[in-house]
């Protein structure tokens, strides 16, 4: 899992973000004054565990393992999470590093 960072000037900007991310199938976690923290869960591809199925139930029975793992994989560590704050530095004050909105779609929806 892996936390991606957006950086919003104001709330209203906040909830923008927030509203075009619920559209990609981000669900709300926890939201305050200050940041709004988003997740989106990954399955892996529907392809990929058809295929390991398929292979699995005619040949090769162990095949249901690796689509196991890769649906563990892809559930519980490959899911991206987003926070969106206006804070533009850290408790020590140190400057966070903000992705983008274009990263962050595009590891919701990647393979692997």
């Amino acid at each position: 899992m892996k936390l991606y960072i957006l950086g919003a000037d104001n709330s209203k900007d906040m909830e923008n973000m927030s509203q075009e991310l619920s559209l990609k199938k981000f669900k709300l976690l926890d939201e305050d004054d200050t940041f709004i923290l988003l997740r989106r869960r990954r399955v892996g591809n529907v392809l990929i565990h058809a295929v390991c199925l398929i292979i699995a139930l005619g040949y090769f029975a162990p095949l249901l393992f690796v689509n196991v793992a890769y649906f563990t994989y892809s559930y519980l560590w490959a899911s991206p999470h987003v926070l969106i704050t206006t804070e533009k530095v850290d408790d020590e004050g140190n400057p966070l590093e903000f992705t983008s909105m274009d990263e962050v779609l595009k590891k919701a929806t990647s393979i692997l």
